[in-house]
């Protein structure tokens, strides 16, 4: 006896090949029915046999497309319905838009095999793609997921792209980004005074490689913005970039043609190999041990003992990659500082000083994306999410919050993004910068306008830091007036507390929290950023922190650890430090000091003064240059050979003591890798003593302090069995995750 079934299925869906997998599947076990999209996910009616739709279901959620997400799914006999055959039918959207957003996906082994064949008649398309792979979030103008909705709705499909969506069997069945060179989108090379130069399509990508091996710097349009490329062996040209891009010291990242050519030249552990050739393909930051390349490392990454790596996750870079036997800088296309460019018009206006020629296509890219930034921790191959962009933006899969009311966090400052709960699903947007750049804040508006319009749907509470003078803070303040929304504000070493909260479910337990950071506006008005909170019964309290110490000078304290040093340093001992200023600097950074009033708590600074103590660095042209200087200084360490500087107390710990200590171990002419060791040692120890001190069993870390790795590496080694560490895995500790957090604070805090 037949029976009708609807079965309902939500996650990340869309856009992931769900409809022709089911159609698929349902012809193979006899039933008949349709399926299609809508506002909540995927629905099907299935008639068929009892036993075989049950099996079908069965296969279904356990067996789904594989880059698809299953959140729920629930199935549910209703009135028997007669259906000849089984049918993809249009989307149907009869409400608000509630599932989650689809990442754009890396190119696909199959897709990768079709452009590298002559006799395939892809061989040579650089935007080939399928229902696995291909730009999603980049070029989505609304949803639900349809090629309408997309700008790939400017290229009709040609009659055999129609014929492949049309043909069951086909992997490029219902693709909803599908074209080829009969219909798709077309390249151009040019000069950067805007002369298209001839080439042929398929002699285009042999010509950029030319120029790059030649010594010139390109502008290449990617499928989610420009990307600027030059030989990364050769040192003149990488410094040239350097220059132009006014990017001094920060690190650029490089792309390898291949996997093989990569592991000739760095030795790569599982959980990198994977991360490198996953759907996502962000760069990811490998250690520089038993380096065997011809990379101009100190140009590329001055000073530092490891590189960002990655692979070509396009058909434009891997037909680029084809044509190269050399790794390339592949760096975003932007001034420092500035976002990245999406737009030709653009691009040939800002970037023509700095680029020699200009690849560019007619896809219009809705969602410009920075490449994502991974890197695992030496010994626990813990992975610390350093940049959350391109291949996992915009969503956050989550169902285990609820609330009916519809809330935008504003989120940050200095790594600002936007997160957005509409429905029953949570969205984060990409990496967005520094919101004191004007494009970077246009971009971070433009952005607020986006989710309203995707969703269809104005927040009814709006949350902001309590920063006062923080961009997003105040530009939430004037939304929130402007459409009559309610306003909350909320602390910022609170919110990123509450953002490893959710990111783990931890609402539930009694947790130790530890924020350290750079910055951040505190409830008394200080400087807060070395920070123990309690958490328990929904209630976030401060229950110590790194002894308060002088915040001189404002924003000018994190471009000069000398002056984080200078703040630290006992008033009797800065003689000691005396060489790091001038005379006239000294007597006016004394004198501030004696009448100075803003405290700091900044563990962020801390590292800033010890790096300037050991001669690392004085001076900041990127945020936690010093940081990250200091830790590329240890390559390995021993824990039962580290001392500590400070102990923890049932109030916090002092910095001030930390500086001292590692003054006096300078002056014994104590090796640099040794201090570093032992300070890194103190942060992991006194975190795990005031756990200890206060009968905590359960800790949850969070703020930029923890993309030190071998920091996180020292908390797994040294905790005691009894206690459980939590730390960002699908979040990035930095102030990216400040507006997520925020809305778990609201949630669950307020």
């Amino acid at each position: 006896m037949q029976k009708t079934f609807k079965i309902t299925i939500t996650g990340q869906v869309q856009g992931v090949g769900f409809r022709p997998y089911v159609y698929n599947l349902a012809t193979k076990f006899n039933i008949t029915g349709t399926v299609s999209n809508n506002e909540k996910g995927v629905i099907i009616f299935a008639t068929g046999n009892q036993l075989n739709v049950e099996t079908f279901y069965q296969t279904l959620i356990n067996q789904p497309p594989p880059i698809s997400i299953i959140q729920k799914s629930y199935i549910e006999e209703i009135s028997f319905q007669l259906y000849n055959e089984f049918n993809i039918i249009p989307t149907q959207t009869k409400g608000q838009l509630n599932l989650p957003l689809t990442p754009d996906f890396a190119i696909c082994d199959d897709c990768k095999n079709e452009i590298e064949n002559p006799k395939n008649r892809r061989y040579n398309y650089p935007f080939t793609t399928c229902v696995n792979c291909g730009p999603r979030w980049a070029i989505t103008n609304t949803f639900p997921f349809e090629r309408a909705n997309t700008s790939i709705n400017d290229f009709p499909m040609c009659e055999a792209c129609l014929d492949e969506y049309t043909t069951p069997a086909d992997r490029r069945f219902h693709s909803q980004t599908n074209t080829c060179k009969t219909c798709g989108i077309s390249l151009e090379l040019l000069n950067n005074r805007n002369k298209v130069l001839p080439t042929t399509k398929e002699a285009l990508f042999e010509n950029v490689a030319k120029l790059i091996a030649a010594g010139n710097i390109i502008a290449l349009k990617n499928t989610s913005g420009y990307l600027l490329c030059c030989n990364a062996e050769d040192e003149k040209v990488v410094q040239k970039l350097r220059i132009l891009k006014k990017r001094p010291n920060k690190p650029f990242a490089v792309m390898y043609p291949s996997l093989l050519k990569l592991k000739k030249e760095l030795d790569l552990t599982k959980k990198q190999e994977a991360t490198l050739t996953s759907s996502e393909r962000p760069i990811t930051i490998i250690p520089l041990n038993n380096y065997k390349g011809k990379i101009a490392l100190e140009q590329v990454a001055p000073r530092l003992n490891q590189l960002g790596v990655m692979l070509p996750y396009t058909g434009i870079l891997q037909l680029l990659a084809n044509k190269l036997n050399f790794p390339i800088v592949a760096t975003s296309g932007n001034i420092h500082g500035s976002p990245i460019i999406s737009t030709s018009k653009e691009a040939l206006h800002k970037l023509n000083n700095i680029a020699d020629y200009f690849v560019n296509h007619n896809l219009k890219i809705q969602h410009p994306q920075d490449d994502s930034v991974v890197k695992f921790s030496e010994k626990y191959q813990q992975q610390v999410i350093f940049r959350r962009s391109r291949g996992y933006a915009p969503n956050y899969v989550e169902t285990h919050y609820k609330s009916s009311e519809k809330i935008m966090a504003f989120g940050a400052h200095l790594k600002s993004s936007i997160a957005f709960y509409p429905n029953k699903n949570f969205y984060v947007s990409q990496y967005l910068g520094n919101l004191d750049n004007f494009d970077v804040y246009n971009r971070f508006t433009k952005t607020i306008t986006n989710f309203t319009e995707i969703f269809r749907q104005q927040p009814e509470t709006v949350l902001v830091d309590k920063h006062p003078l923080y961009q997003s803070t105040q530009y939430g303040k004037e939304f929130a007036k402007k459409t009559a929304t309610k306003l909350y504000e909320i602390q910022h070493h609170k919110a990123h507390f509450t953002a490893i909260l959710g990111e783990h479910h931890l609402f539930n337990k009694r947790v130790l929290g530890v924020v350290f950071d750079g910055t951040g506006y505190g409830d008394d008005a200080n400087i807060w950023g070395g920070e123990f909170f309690n958490y328990e019964n929904n209630k976030v309290e401060r229950i110590g922190h790194l002894e308060y110490f002088d915040w001189l000078l404002g924003d000018k304290m994190a471009n000069e650890p000398r002056l984080s040093l200078f703040a630290l340093t006992n008033n009797n001992s800065q003689s000691s430090i005396k060489n790091k200023f001038t005379e006239q600097e000294f007597n006016s950074y004394t004198y501030i000091k004696q009448h100075n009033k803003l405290k700091a708590s900044s563990v962020g600074r801390l590292f800033d003064a010890v790096a300037s103590l050991l001669n690392i660095t004085d001076y900041n042209t990127y945020e936690g240059e010093a940081a990250i200087l200091l830790e590329n200084q240890l390559t390995n360490y021993n824990l039962a050979k580290c001392k500590v500087y400070t102990k923890a107390t049932v109030n916090g710990f002092s910095g001030v003591e930390i500086i001292q200590n590692i003054s006096k171990d300078i002056a014994k002419g104590e090796q640099l890798s040794v201090i570093i060791s032992n300070f890194l040692y103190t942060l992991a120890n006194v975190i795990l003593e005031f756990a200890k001190l206060k009968n905590y069993n359960t800790i949850a870390v969070s703020g930029g302090v923890f993309q030190n790795t071998t920091l996180v590496d020292m908390l797994f080694e040294l905790k005691p069995k009894n206690v459980t560490l939590y730390v960002h895995h699908k979040l990035a500790p930095n102030d990216e995750n400040i507006s997520f957090g925020q809305l778990m604070y609201y949630m669950h805090i307020k």
